[in-house]
């Protein structure tokens, strides 16, 4: 199977989870896993969320930030991979001056 992310319109969604500014994303989804590309601007972040029933895997292609993973910031940088397991919170805060692009995982568990 190939999940061509180019002919997968792009949704920005506003806030998402409580965040700032906006998400643009690519996502295919099927009963295992939900698989994105995704760019958020400078100044912009997903809010704080716990993943129940699910993890999540997400590789930064390019720009900087940070990720606060269980009450603990850790930076973020083109080539590197943050991994959020089940039942743990996390958010991604782009605090850099280029956007971030991002590739996710959420596998479902069950």
């Amino acid at each position: 199977m190939i999940i061509d992310f180019q002919n997968i319109e792009e949704k920005v969604i506003e806030n998402f989870r409580g965040g700032e500014k906006s998400l643009a994303l690519r996502a295919y989804a099927d009963a295992d896993n939900k698989i994105m590309m995704g760019r958020l601007e400078p100044g912009a972040s997903v809010g704080l969320h716990k993943h129940v029933g699910n993890s999540e895997i997400v590789y930064v292609i390019s720009g900087s930030g940070k990720a606060v993973y269980n009450g603990e910031t850790m930076r973020l940088e083109a080539g590197m991979c943050h991994y959020c397991p089940q039942d743990c919170e996390h958010t991604v805060i782009n605090d850099g001056t280029e956007e971030i692009v991002f590739f996710a995982v959420v596998p479902e568990h069950k």
